[in-house]
Protein backbone atom coordinates (compact mmCIF):
# COMPACT_ATOMS: atom_id res chain seq x y z
CA UNK A 1 0.00 0.00 0.00
CA UNK A 2 1.45 3.74 -0.91
CA UNK A 3 4.43 1.91 -2.58
CA UNK A 4 5.92 0.28 0.52
CA UNK A 5 5.31 -2.79 2.83
CA UNK A 6 6.51 -3.97 6.16
CA UNK A 7 8.75 -6.59 7.12
CA UNK A 8 6.95 -7.16 9.91
CA UNK A 9 2.94 -6.57 8.86
CA UNK A 10 0.79 -5.73 11.74
CA UNK A 11 -1.10 -8.91 13.19
CA UNK A 12 1.19 -10.76 11.19
CA UNK A 13 3.65 -13.15 11.24
CA UNK A 14 7.16 -11.74 9.91
CA UNK A 15 7.83 -12.02 6.01
CA UNK A 16 10.48 -14.16 4.51
CA UNK A 17 12.61 -13.50 1.62
CA UNK A 18 12.09 -14.52 -1.48
CA UNK A 19 14.99 -17.03 -1.44
CA UNK A 20 17.86 -17.27 1.01
CA UNK A 21 21.93 -18.69 0.98
CA UNK A 22 23.20 -20.06 4.14
CA UNK A 23 25.34 -17.71 6.63
CA UNK A 24 27.61 -20.27 8.42
CA UNK A 25 30.55 -18.16 9.66
CA UNK A 26 29.97 -14.68 10.66
CA UNK A 27 31.79 -11.92 13.37
CA UNK A 28 31.40 -8.28 14.68
CA UNK A 29 34.00 -5.98 14.64
CA UNK A 30 33.25 -2.79 17.30
CA UNK A 31 35.79 -0.04 15.74
CA UNK A 32 36.34 2.67 18.87
CA UNK A 33 38.08 5.92 18.10
CA UNK A 34 37.96 7.78 21.34
CA UNK A 35 40.46 10.52 20.52
CA UNK A 36 38.08 11.47 17.30
CA UNK A 37 34.57 10.34 19.07
CA UNK A 38 34.56 10.78 22.75
CA UNK A 39 30.86 11.04 23.02
CA UNK A 40 30.25 7.96 20.53
CA UNK A 41 28.13 5.02 21.84
CA UNK A 42 30.63 2.11 24.28
CA UNK A 43 29.83 -0.93 23.69
CA UNK A 44 31.33 -4.01 26.11
CA UNK A 45 32.07 -7.05 25.08
CA UNK A 46 29.04 -8.47 26.68
CA UNK A 47 26.25 -5.82 24.96
CA UNK A 48 27.81 -6.82 21.71
CA UNK A 49 27.44 -10.46 22.21
CA UNK A 50 23.81 -9.80 22.94
CA UNK A 51 23.37 -7.62 20.19
CA UNK A 52 24.92 -10.17 17.83
CA UNK A 53 21.93 -13.06 19.52
CA UNK A 54 19.44 -10.15 18.62
CA UNK A 55 20.84 -9.95 14.48
CA UNK A 56 20.68 -13.85 14.64
CA UNK A 57 17.50 -14.03 15.96
CA UNK A 58 16.31 -11.57 12.70
CA UNK A 59 18.24 -13.10 10.22
CA UNK A 60 16.49 -16.64 10.95
CA UNK A 61 13.19 -14.79 10.99
CA UNK A 62 13.92 -13.86 7.41
CA UNK A 63 14.12 -17.49 6.47
CA UNK A 64 18.30 -17.62 6.22
CA UNK A 65 19.70 -20.41 7.63
CA UNK A 66 22.76 -18.25 10.14
CA UNK A 67 25.43 -20.40 12.10
CA UNK A 68 25.84 -18.52 15.56
CA UNK A 69 28.26 -15.52 15.33
CA UNK A 70 32.06 -15.98 16.47
CA UNK A 71 32.67 -13.78 19.35
CA UNK A 72 33.32 -10.29 18.65
CA UNK A 73 36.25 -7.91 18.73
CA UNK A 74 36.98 -4.59 19.31
CA UNK A 75 39.67 -2.39 17.72
CA UNK A 76 40.57 0.70 19.11
CA UNK A 77 41.89 3.48 16.60
CA UNK A 78 43.93 6.44 16.63
CA UNK A 79 44.36 9.86 14.56
CA UNK A 80 43.50 9.31 10.84
CA UNK A 81 44.04 6.72 8.29
CA UNK A 82 46.00 4.48 7.40
CA UNK A 83 45.31 2.09 10.38
CA UNK A 84 47.56 -1.11 10.23
CA UNK A 85 45.61 -2.36 13.44
CA UNK A 86 42.61 -2.18 11.44
CA UNK A 87 44.28 -3.40 8.00
CA UNK A 88 45.42 -6.78 9.74
CA UNK A 89 42.10 -7.08 11.73
CA UNK A 90 40.14 -7.11 7.93
CA UNK A 91 43.25 -9.51 6.38
CA UNK A 92 42.67 -11.90 9.50
CA UNK A 93 38.82 -11.68 8.85
CA UNK A 94 39.46 -12.44 4.90
CA UNK A 95 41.78 -15.39 5.96
CA UNK A 96 39.29 -17.55 8.08
CA UNK A 97 36.50 -19.25 7.10
CA UNK A 98 34.21 -15.72 7.94
CA UNK A 99 31.62 -15.13 5.03
CA UNK A 100 30.44 -11.92 6.70
CA UNK A 101 32.04 -9.11 8.49
CA UNK A 102 29.28 -6.70 10.37
CA UNK A 103 31.03 -3.90 11.81
CA UNK A 104 30.42 -0.92 14.23
CA UNK A 105 31.43 2.57 13.22
CA UNK A 106 31.80 4.86 16.29
CA UNK A 107 29.95 7.93 14.13
CA UNK A 108 28.53 8.71 10.71
CA UNK A 109 30.12 9.34 6.71
CA UNK A 110 33.92 9.48 8.02
CA UNK A 111 36.97 9.20 6.16
CA UNK A 112 36.90 5.63 8.41
CA UNK A 113 34.51 4.13 6.55
CA UNK A 114 35.90 5.01 2.98
CA UNK A 115 39.17 3.31 4.64
CA UNK A 116 37.59 0.37 5.97
CA UNK A 117 35.51 -0.71 2.33
CA UNK A 118 38.99 0.03 0.66
CA UNK A 119 40.18 -2.59 2.78
CA UNK A 120 37.19 -5.23 2.36
CA UNK A 121 36.31 -5.07 -0.91
CA UNK A 122 39.41 -4.38 -2.69
CA UNK A 123 42.75 -5.47 -0.68
CA UNK A 124 41.37 -8.11 1.16
CA UNK A 125 38.33 -9.26 -0.07
CA UNK A 126 35.34 -9.89 2.49
CA UNK A 127 31.84 -8.91 2.69
CA UNK A 128 31.07 -6.32 5.16
CA UNK A 129 28.29 -4.60 6.46
CA UNK A 130 28.13 -1.24 8.49
CA UNK A 131 26.51 0.14 11.26
CA UNK A 132 26.60 3.31 13.49
CA UNK A 133 27.07 2.54 17.11
CA UNK A 134 24.70 5.08 18.25
CA UNK A 135 21.58 3.48 16.05
CA UNK A 136 22.25 -0.20 16.22
CA UNK A 137 22.82 0.28 20.35
CA UNK A 138 18.48 0.71 20.29
CA UNK A 139 18.60 -2.94 18.19
CA UNK A 140 15.17 -1.92 17.06
CA UNK A 141 13.73 -4.64 14.80
CA UNK A 142 13.29 -2.87 11.88
CA UNK A 143 16.86 -1.28 11.87
CA UNK A 144 17.96 -4.88 12.19
CA UNK A 145 15.96 -6.24 9.15
CA UNK A 146 16.98 -3.60 7.30
CA UNK A 147 20.56 -4.62 7.85
CA UNK A 148 19.13 -8.25 7.10
CA UNK A 149 18.36 -6.85 3.53
CA UNK A 150 21.49 -6.13 2.78
CA UNK A 151 23.48 -9.13 4.21
CA UNK A 152 21.01 -11.45 1.74
CA UNK A 153 21.91 -9.46 -1.23
CA UNK A 154 25.80 -9.38 -0.71
CA UNK A 155 25.34 -13.28 -0.08
CA UNK A 156 23.30 -13.74 -3.26
CA UNK A 157 19.72 -13.99 -2.03
CA UNK A 158 16.85 -12.58 -3.17
CA UNK A 159 14.71 -10.09 -1.34
CA UNK A 160 11.31 -9.97 -3.06
CA UNK A 161 10.57 -10.42 -6.25
CA UNK A 162 7.81 -8.69 -8.85
CA UNK A 163 5.22 -11.18 -10.23
CA UNK A 164 6.00 -12.33 -13.56
CA UNK A 165 2.63 -10.51 -15.28
CA UNK A 166 4.71 -7.21 -13.90
CA UNK A 167 7.89 -7.98 -15.81
CA UNK A 168 6.20 -8.43 -19.70
CA UNK A 169 8.82 -9.90 -22.07
CA UNK A 170 11.48 -9.73 -19.25
CA UNK A 171 9.71 -12.65 -17.77
CA UNK A 172 10.72 -14.91 -20.96
CA UNK A 173 14.15 -15.22 -19.88
CA UNK A 174 15.41 -13.81 -22.83
CA UNK A 175 16.65 -10.24 -21.83
CA UNK A 176 19.10 -8.62 -20.01
CA UNK A 177 18.56 -5.01 -18.02
CA UNK A 178 21.55 -2.89 -17.70
CA UNK A 179 22.45 0.04 -15.23
CA UNK A 180 25.16 2.44 -16.65
CA UNK A 181 26.34 5.75 -14.78
CA UNK A 182 29.36 7.40 -14.59
CA UNK A 183 30.39 9.83 -11.88
CA UNK A 184 33.16 12.77 -12.08
CA UNK A 185 35.30 14.22 -9.71
CA UNK A 186 33.64 17.40 -7.68
CA UNK A 187 34.93 20.68 -6.78
CA UNK A 188 38.12 20.41 -4.56
CA UNK A 189 38.99 16.94 -6.12
CA UNK A 190 42.85 16.55 -6.68
CA UNK A 191 43.12 17.55 -10.21
CA UNK A 192 44.27 13.91 -10.55
CA UNK A 193 40.89 12.39 -9.62
CA UNK A 194 39.52 10.29 -12.38
CA UNK A 195 36.20 9.91 -13.38
CA UNK A 196 34.50 6.59 -12.73
CA UNK A 197 31.57 4.39 -15.45
CA UNK A 198 29.97 1.61 -13.59
CA UNK A 199 27.55 -1.17 -15.01
CA UNK A 200 25.57 -3.23 -13.74
CA UNK A 201 23.33 -5.94 -15.05
CA UNK A 202 20.64 -8.90 -14.02
CA UNK A 203 21.51 -12.41 -14.94
CA UNK A 204 18.09 -13.75 -14.37
CA UNK A 205 14.37 -12.38 -14.63
CA UNK A 206 14.02 -12.61 -11.06
CA UNK A 207 15.44 -9.26 -11.09
CA UNK A 208 17.06 -10.27 -7.87
CA UNK A 209 20.81 -10.14 -8.89
CA UNK A 210 22.94 -7.13 -10.16
CA UNK A 211 26.52 -7.86 -10.11
CA UNK A 212 28.39 -4.70 -11.03
CA UNK A 213 31.95 -3.66 -12.85
CA UNK A 214 33.86 -0.14 -12.60
CA UNK A 215 36.13 0.99 -15.03
CA UNK A 216 38.36 4.52 -15.14
CA UNK A 217 37.10 6.94 -17.21
CA UNK A 218 40.30 7.48 -20.45
CA UNK A 219 39.68 11.49 -19.63
CA UNK A 220 38.47 13.11 -15.90
CA UNK A 221 34.87 14.66 -16.58
CA UNK A 222 34.11 12.27 -19.38
CA UNK A 223 30.89 11.48 -19.60
CA UNK A 224 30.55 8.75 -22.50
CA UNK A 225 31.98 6.12 -21.29
CA UNK A 226 35.01 4.56 -22.54
CA UNK A 227 35.17 1.00 -21.88
CA UNK A 228 31.76 -0.13 -22.38
CA UNK A 229 32.58 -2.77 -24.77
CA UNK A 230 34.86 -4.58 -22.27
CA UNK A 231 32.20 -3.87 -19.70
CA UNK A 232 29.62 -5.65 -21.35
CA UNK A 233 31.26 -8.38 -22.25
CA UNK A 234 31.74 -9.36 -18.94
CA UNK A 235 28.19 -8.38 -17.92
CA UNK A 236 26.59 -10.81 -21.04
CA UNK A 237 29.34 -13.99 -19.57
CA UNK A 238 28.09 -13.84 -15.90
CA UNK A 239 24.63 -14.02 -17.76
CA UNK A 240 25.40 -17.52 -19.28
CA UNK A 241 27.55 -18.68 -16.85
CA UNK A 242 25.64 -17.03 -13.20
CA UNK A 243 22.19 -16.99 -14.68
CA UNK A 244 22.70 -20.62 -16.25
CA UNK A 245 21.33 -19.66 -19.53
CA UNK A 246 22.32 -21.87 -22.50
CA UNK A 247 22.98 -18.20 -24.88
CA UNK A 248 23.08 -14.98 -24.48
CA UNK A 249 20.08 -12.64 -24.16
CA UNK A 250 18.31 -11.81 -27.35
CA UNK A 251 17.32 -8.26 -25.66
CA UNK A 252 19.19 -5.96 -23.97
CA UNK A 253 17.74 -3.32 -22.10
CA UNK A 254 19.85 -0.25 -21.49
CA UNK A 255 18.93 2.17 -18.41
CA UNK A 256 21.16 5.32 -18.83
CA UNK A 257 21.97 7.64 -15.75
CA UNK A 258 23.43 10.93 -15.94
CA UNK A 259 23.29 12.03 -19.29
CA UNK A 260 22.18 15.74 -19.68
CA UNK A 261 19.42 16.55 -22.86
CA UNK A 262 21.97 17.87 -24.78
CA UNK A 263 23.83 14.58 -24.86
CA UNK A 264 20.99 11.78 -25.72
CA UNK A 265 22.32 11.94 -29.21
CA UNK A 266 25.96 11.07 -28.34
CA UNK A 267 25.16 8.07 -26.18
CA UNK A 268 23.41 6.95 -29.63
CA UNK A 269 27.01 8.01 -31.68
CA UNK A 270 29.47 7.01 -29.26
CA UNK A 271 27.96 3.95 -26.44
CA UNK A 272 25.96 2.21 -28.85
CA UNK A 273 28.59 1.12 -31.33
CA UNK A 274 31.00 0.08 -27.82
CA UNK A 275 27.86 -2.03 -26.84
CA UNK A 276 27.21 -3.51 -30.18
CA UNK A 277 31.28 -4.11 -30.73
CA UNK A 278 30.83 -6.56 -27.24
CA UNK A 279 28.01 -8.53 -28.86
CA UNK A 280 29.96 -9.09 -32.36
CA UNK A 281 32.45 -10.55 -30.03
CA UNK A 282 30.20 -13.51 -28.47
CA UNK A 283 27.42 -13.53 -30.32
CA UNK A 284 27.41 -16.87 -32.58
CA UNK A 285 27.12 -16.16 -36.39
CA UNK A 286 23.89 -17.43 -37.00
CA UNK A 287 22.40 -14.97 -33.75
CA UNK A 288 23.70 -12.09 -35.49
CA UNK A 289 22.25 -13.19 -38.27
CA UNK A 290 18.93 -12.61 -37.25
CA UNK A 291 19.64 -9.16 -35.81
CA UNK A 292 20.26 -10.45 -32.60
CA UNK A 293 20.49 -8.88 -29.65
CA UNK A 294 18.12 -6.17 -30.22
CA UNK A 295 19.20 -2.85 -27.87
CA UNK A 296 16.75 -0.70 -26.41
CA UNK A 297 18.63 2.62 -24.83
CA UNK A 298 16.29 4.15 -22.28
CA UNK A 299 18.11 7.82 -20.35
CA UNK A 300 17.05 8.74 -17.19
CA UNK A 301 17.06 11.73 -15.71
CA UNK A 302 16.45 13.34 -12.30
CA UNK A 303 17.87 17.40 -12.71
CA UNK A 304 14.79 18.86 -13.91
CA UNK A 305 12.02 20.90 -12.39
CA UNK A 306 8.80 19.13 -13.14
CA UNK A 307 6.70 18.67 -10.85
CA UNK A 308 2.82 16.94 -11.08
CA UNK A 309 -0.35 17.85 -8.73
CA UNK A 310 -3.59 16.04 -8.23
CA UNK A 311 -6.40 18.23 -9.51
CA UNK A 312 -9.06 16.11 -7.40
CA UNK A 313 -8.39 15.18 -3.40
CA UNK A 314 -9.67 11.70 -3.72
CA UNK A 315 -6.79 11.26 -6.07
CA UNK A 316 -3.93 12.30 -3.58
CA UNK A 317 -2.13 9.97 -1.50
CA UNK A 318 -1.08 10.60 2.28
CA UNK A 319 1.17 13.10 1.91
CA UNK A 320 -0.95 15.49 -0.92
CA UNK A 321 1.25 13.96 -4.28
CA UNK A 322 0.08 12.13 -6.81
CA UNK A 323 0.02 7.91 -5.76
CA UNK A 324 2.90 6.18 -6.68
CA UNK A 325 2.86 4.51 -9.88
CA UNK A 326 1.34 7.92 -12.26
CA UNK A 327 3.00 8.19 -15.36
CA UNK A 328 2.60 11.34 -17.50
CA UNK A 329 3.19 10.92 -21.45
CA UNK A 330 1.42 13.53 -22.97
CA UNK A 331 1.16 17.04 -22.68
CA UNK A 332 4.16 18.11 -21.27
CA UNK A 333 6.38 15.47 -23.02
CA UNK A 334 8.55 15.97 -26.50
CA UNK A 335 5.82 15.71 -29.68
CA UNK A 336 8.36 14.02 -31.71
CA UNK A 337 10.39 11.65 -29.47
CA UNK A 338 9.45 8.67 -27.11
CA UNK A 339 9.63 10.29 -23.45
CA UNK A 340 7.80 10.57 -20.46
CA UNK A 341 7.52 11.09 -16.54
CA UNK A 342 7.06 8.40 -14.01
CA UNK A 343 6.66 9.28 -10.04
CA UNK A 344 6.91 5.46 -8.89
CA UNK A 345 7.26 6.40 -5.10
CA UNK A 346 6.02 7.51 -2.41
CA UNK A 347 7.79 10.70 -1.25
CA UNK A 348 8.22 10.90 2.74
CA UNK A 349 7.94 14.83 2.85
CA UNK A 350 7.24 17.31 0.29
CA UNK A 351 6.11 17.08 -3.37
CA UNK A 352 6.92 13.94 -4.93
CA UNK A 353 9.53 14.77 -7.84
CA UNK A 354 9.18 12.11 -11.08
CA UNK A 355 11.94 10.62 -12.91
CA UNK A 356 11.93 11.41 -16.32
CA UNK A 357 12.63 8.33 -19.04
CA UNK A 358 13.91 8.93 -22.46
CA UNK A 359 14.24 7.13 -25.45
CA UNK A 360 17.40 7.23 -27.14
CA UNK A 361 17.06 3.42 -29.07
CA UNK A 362 14.34 0.98 -29.48
CA UNK A 363 14.87 -2.00 -31.04
CA UNK A 364 12.58 -4.57 -28.27
CA UNK A 365 9.23 -2.87 -28.11
CA UNK A 366 8.08 -1.00 -31.75
CA UNK A 367 9.10 -4.22 -33.37
CA UNK A 368 7.61 -6.43 -30.69
CA UNK A 369 3.98 -4.91 -30.38
CA UNK A 370 2.96 -2.53 -32.67
CA UNK A 371 1.23 -4.43 -34.01
CA UNK A 372 0.64 -7.17 -31.53
CA UNK A 373 -3.10 -7.35 -30.52
CA UNK A 374 -4.58 -5.60 -27.57
CA UNK A 375 -0.88 -4.25 -26.46
CA UNK A 376 0.69 -0.52 -26.23
CA UNK A 377 3.91 0.00 -27.14
CA UNK A 378 4.55 2.69 -24.80
CA UNK A 379 2.55 0.63 -21.94
CA UNK A 380 4.87 -2.21 -21.98
CA UNK A 381 8.19 -0.25 -21.44
CA UNK A 382 6.22 1.98 -18.55
CA UNK A 383 5.32 -1.31 -17.09
CA UNK A 384 8.66 -2.89 -17.11
CA UNK A 385 10.01 0.41 -15.87
CA UNK A 386 7.42 0.43 -13.21
CA UNK A 387 8.20 -2.72 -12.12
CA UNK A 388 11.73 -2.21 -11.76
CA UNK A 389 11.25 0.48 -9.30
CA UNK A 390 10.13 -2.57 -6.59
CA UNK A 391 13.07 -4.50 -7.19
CA UNK A 392 15.35 -2.37 -5.25
CA UNK A 393 16.18 -4.86 -2.82
CA UNK A 394 17.68 -2.83 -0.20
CA UNK A 395 14.47 -1.10 0.90
CA UNK A 396 10.92 -2.21 1.31
CA UNK A 397 9.72 0.42 -1.12
CA UNK A 398 9.41 1.50 -4.39
CA UNK A 399 12.46 3.99 -5.35
CA UNK A 400 12.06 7.56 -7.32
CA UNK A 401 13.81 5.48 -10.16
CA UNK A 402 14.48 2.36 -11.51
CA UNK A 403 16.78 -0.06 -9.81
CA UNK A 404 19.73 -0.54 -12.58
CA UNK A 405 20.02 2.89 -13.05
CA UNK A 406 19.97 3.65 -8.78
CA UNK A 407 22.32 0.35 -8.19
CA UNK A 408 24.89 1.88 -11.26
CA UNK A 409 24.47 4.95 -8.74
CA UNK A 410 25.32 3.50 -5.28
CA UNK A 411 28.29 1.94 -7.13
CA UNK A 412 29.43 4.65 -8.54
CA UNK A 413 29.44 6.44 -5.08
CA UNK A 414 31.57 3.27 -3.55
CA UNK A 415 34.02 4.08 -5.93
CA UNK A 416 34.51 7.22 -4.35
CA UNK A 417 35.35 5.68 -1.19
CA UNK A 418 38.15 3.59 -3.31
CA UNK A 419 39.36 6.69 -4.31
CA UNK A 420 38.69 9.13 -1.24
CA UNK A 421 42.17 10.52 -1.38
CA UNK A 422 41.87 11.71 -4.80
CA UNK A 423 38.24 12.76 -4.51
CA UNK A 424 38.15 14.25 -1.57
CA UNK A 425 38.37 17.78 -0.84
CA UNK A 426 41.00 18.04 1.66
CA UNK A 427 43.76 15.48 -0.84
CA UNK A 428 46.43 17.65 -1.59
CA UNK A 429 47.24 17.43 -5.12
CA UNK A 430 51.05 16.83 -4.39
CA UNK A 431 50.24 13.34 -2.58
CA UNK A 432 47.60 12.41 -5.61
CA UNK A 433 50.50 12.90 -7.79
CA UNK A 434 52.85 10.89 -6.24
CA UNK A 435 50.49 8.11 -7.06
CA UNK A 436 49.34 8.75 -10.14
CA UNK A 437 52.36 10.90 -12.22
CA UNK A 438 54.86 7.88 -12.56
CA UNK A 439 53.74 6.47 -15.35
CA UNK A 440 53.05 2.95 -15.79
CA UNK A 441 54.22 2.11 -12.24
CA UNK A 442 51.40 4.84 -11.10
CA UNK A 443 48.81 3.41 -13.15
CA UNK A 444 49.42 -0.10 -11.54
CA UNK A 445 49.51 1.83 -8.01
CA UNK A 446 45.86 3.60 -8.97
CA UNK A 447 44.58 -0.13 -10.04
CA UNK A 448 45.30 -1.55 -6.68
CA UNK A 449 43.50 1.19 -4.81
CA UNK A 450 39.84 1.00 -6.90
CA UNK A 451 39.80 -2.95 -8.54
CA UNK A 452 37.10 -4.55 -6.64
CA UNK A 453 38.75 -8.08 -5.32
CA UNK A 454 38.21 -11.78 -7.29
CA UNK A 455 36.20 -13.09 -4.18
CA UNK A 456 33.65 -9.92 -4.14
CA UNK A 457 33.86 -8.74 -8.18
CA UNK A 458 30.89 -11.10 -9.07
CA UNK A 459 28.40 -10.26 -6.27
CA UNK A 460 26.54 -7.39 -4.89
CA UNK A 461 29.68 -5.91 -2.26
CA UNK A 462 28.44 -2.63 -3.31
CA UNK A 463 24.80 -2.55 -1.54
Amino acid sequence: MGGSWNMVPRDSAALKFSSTTALKAWSCLYIDMPDLHPKAYKFTLEELGKLMDAFHKVLRSTGMAVGQAFPPKRVELRGAPPYPTLDDTIEGAAKSPLQMLFVILPAGPIPLYNYLKQLADVKHGIHTVCSIGSKIAKCQDQYLRNEALKVNLKLGGDNHLVQPQGLGLINEDKTMVVGIDVTHPSPGSSSQAPSVAAMVASINPRLNQWPGILRLQSKSRQEMVSDLTEMLESRLNLWRQRGKHASFPENILVYRDGVSEGQYSKVKDEELPQLRAACKKLYPAPDQAKGLPRITIVVVGKRHHTRFYVTKETDADNSGNSKPGTVVDRGVTEARSWDFFMQSHAAIKGTARPAHYFVVLDEIFRPRYSKAAGKNVADELQMITQSMCYVFGRATKAVSYCTPAYYADILCERSRCYLAHLFDASATDSAAASVTSHGSEGATILDKQWKVHDRLKDSMFYV
